[in-house]
């Protein structure tokens, strides 16, 4: 572990590397954009779709809304918001 270290500060040390201004990194980052996730299905099964995303550190359960019916009298829809990044 020692050795990859020292050989990676060995490297840094390079007089070509170019390190961009903090102005050229701002400006290559994009805007947010808008992503939707629907579950659709049984209740049970968006309930447990929603804790393993959860889980996973993805998203928390309080993100999600609330479980609405759909035509299908069987069926439920949950909806989740996140803005990311698109590069």
């Amino acid at each position: 572990m020692k050795l990859r270290h020292k050989s990676f500060i060995t490297e840094s040390k390079n007089k070509d590397l170019v390190i961009p201004n903090s102005q050229s990194i701002i400006s290559q980052v994009s805007e947010p954009e808008k992503i939707k996730h629907t579950l659709i299905g049984s209740s049970k099964a968006i309930m447990r779709t929603i804790q393993i995303l959860h889980k996973l550190g993805y998203a928390n359960v309080s993100e999600w809304s609330p479980l609405l019916p759909t035509s299908n009298s069987e069926e439920f829809i949950s909806i989740l918001i996140r803005s990311i990044t698109v590069e």
